[in-house]
């Protein structure tokens, strides 16, 4: 058969239809078995990661079953920023995650992307017939994995031909330069950004004899190299943490090719040796029978090896990466600095990082609330400004979480996360709700007193003070509540009532005493001092429907990685 022969449009159709099918799978089964096991996931890598070993093992798991190493690495990248992980063990995480990805090529290698359309079949059907949403997304997952499968059919059987076309031959024949090889796979996975695409294309290309497992190898090792552009443009604008991660995974991939690039020929024998043969088959029928599993082979003991070498110098990768990425001076202001955009497309993760950005909304409020009583007794106006800037920063911070909260809800995500989500909306809107009392009513109360000219007593301040102590005690133990998952204090703030009643009561009746009492602006002074109660009294009812929100979870406490799971704080809490 001529070149003429070959109609060209059915070539590119056909694999760049099968490219296109085998990449939108991929993402539909990754983005599903996000869905149904993110978090499970993110549990099992919390506690996976003791060691460097156990950190590999957890990266190789992970990856295997998401079947996308920057899926893992977002995980990462939470749980470094989040303190949870030491950049050390970070490392044994990623690195594990190169194995993972080796999966995909094993299991193209068995040749079974025969029965993608049947998958599809299969799929489209459970989720057309359940009614759990679970369910469906495992159907989803399953119509992912026959597009994959259903793709690399397609790209099969349109470069049957080009074992006849000598155009083709020549330049698979000019590939055995194992530099050409490595740079041609490093330029097809810069452009398609997925390195298992190119294996999978390899590994066709290998059953039907085009090419040779030395230029597999070549083609894999460059793949291996292209997968880091994915790494470092996706790092760009991203925390420190992200940016560190990129660097891993290409000092990683690179120096393992490094290590290999110039054993080619000895390292596919070794390949050879300890892979099956066809030898009933000769010729091309054997070489197109054996390269696959062969290259497949490859791409795995290159992985593993890397790892087994690589794993002991997590320590001075770790210094390096330090080195090449150093600390960021923190913003000036009250700019959220843990919602980046990246953890949108991993709810668990994302909520967790709300978590800690409603643990600095809390902060904000206990500073104003232990400055509240001085300012509303002595402050002067300038007194005021400052803190009604404060309250400015609390509500800043109140709009970023409700913003990332907005567009994570819609994200593909369901309960116990869609559950949590909306809770956490009930929680920034009580803590805004402490900004406002203070704000509303403290401010305008001290800005009152100024204007009447009226002066408290310091043993009026004083009486004050008694209750103000109590209301910020309970406020401090829902912060640490808040920041620990601590629930005996949680309990402590939400049952903080009958005591500031207690101390509030006494204060009244103190201040009704002293009503009687001849003094200029005696009534004036009376309302001030009586408004301050109830204002504190106010923010003490906030602290506990907060408390209580974070008590909803005590039957069953997370591990200490995981995210409140609170109630729907949204709901109005009887006082």
């Amino acid at each position: 058969m001529s070149a003429v022969a070959i109609e060209a449009g059915n070539l590119i159709t056909g694999i760049g239809g099968g490219l296109a099918l085998f990449l939108f799978g991929m993402r539909q089964m990754t983005e599903s078995l996000k869905t149904v096991a993110g978090s499970s996931m993110k549990t099992l890598l919390a506690r996976l990661t003791a060691n460097r070993f156990t950190a590999a093992i957890a990266g190789m798991i992970i990856t295997a079953v998401i079947q996308s190493s920057s899926v893992t690495t977002v995980l990462i990248v939470g749980f470094v920023s989040a303190g949870l992980l030491t950049l050390s063990q970070s490392i044994g995480v990623i690195i594990g995650a190169n194995v993972g990805t080796t999966i995909t090529a094993q299991i193209i290698a068995f040749r079974v992307y025969q029965y993608g359309l049947l998958l599809i079949a299969i799929g489209f059907l459970t989720d057309v017939v359940a009614r759990n949403e679970k369910i469906k997304q495992w159907g989803m997952v399953l119509m992912g994995l026959g597009m994959i499968f259903f793709g690399m059919n397609l790209m099969s059987e349109a470069t049957t031909p080009l074992r006849q076309l000598p155009l083709f031959i020549d330049m698979i024949q000019n590939m055995q330069n194992p530099l050409m090889s490595i740079v041609i796979g490093f330029v097809f996975t810069a452009i398609v950004q997925s390195s298992s695409a190119t294996t999978g294309i390899v590994i066709v290309l290998a059953s039907q004899g085009l090419i040779s497992l030395e230029s597999g190898i070549g083609l894999i090792f460059g793949a291996n190299i292209g997968t880091c552009v994915t790494a470092i443009l996706s790092a760009f604008g991203r925390p420190r943490e992200a940016v560190q991660a990129a660097w891993i995974h290409v000092l990683f991939n690179v120096g393992g090719v490094l290590l290999w690039m110039f054993f080619i020929p000895e390292f596919a024998q070794i390949v050879r040796v300890i892979s099956p043969t066809a030898n009933d088959l000769h010729g091309a029928a054997r070489l197109a029978a054996d390269t696959p599993r062969q290259i497949a082979n490859a791409h795995t003991v290159f992985n593993v090896v890397n790892t087994l070498l690589f794993i002991g110098f997590t320590g001075p990768l770790a210094k390096l990466v330090n080195r090449m990425v150093p600390e960021r001076e923190q913003p000036k202001g009250i700019d959220a600095i843990y919602l980046d955009a990246m953890f949108l497309e991993h709810p668990a993760l994302a909520l967790d990082q709300v978590h800690r950005e409603l643990v600095r909304l809390g902060e904000l409020n206990q500073s104003l609330l232990k400055q509240s009583l001085a300012v509303a007794t002595q402050g002067n106006r300038r007194d005021i400004v400052r803190l009604r800037e404060r309250v400015a920063d609390v509500d800043h911070l109140h709009g970023e979480i409700i913003t990332f909260l907005a567009r994570l809800s819609q994200k593909n995500i369901m309960d116990p996360q869609s559950t949590q989500l909306y809770r956490y909306i009930g929680v920034a809107n009580y803590m805004e709700n402490v900004g406002d009392v203070v704000e509303n009513n403290v401010l305008t109360d001290a800005t009152k007193r100024i204007q009447s000219n009226v002066a408290v007593s310091l043993g009026t301040i004083e009486v004050l003070s008694t209750v103000h102590k109590q209301v910020c005690w309970a406020f401090d133990r829902l912060i640490t509540a808040l920041r620990e998952r601590d629930f005996d204090a949680a309990r402590d703030a939400a049952e903080s009532k009958t005591e500031v009643n207690k101390i509030a009561e006494k204060a009244a009746f103190h201040l009704a005493q002293r009503l009687v009492a001849y003094e200029p602006n005696r009534l004036a002074s009376f309302k001030v001092e009586t408004d301050i109660i109830e204002n504190l009294k106010r923010i003490n009812t906030l602290t506990r429907r907060i408390a209580r929100v974070l008590l909803e979870n005590e039957v069953v406490s997370p591990p200490p990685h995981e995210s409140w799971s609170a109630t729907n704080a949204t709901d109005h809490v009887n006082t």
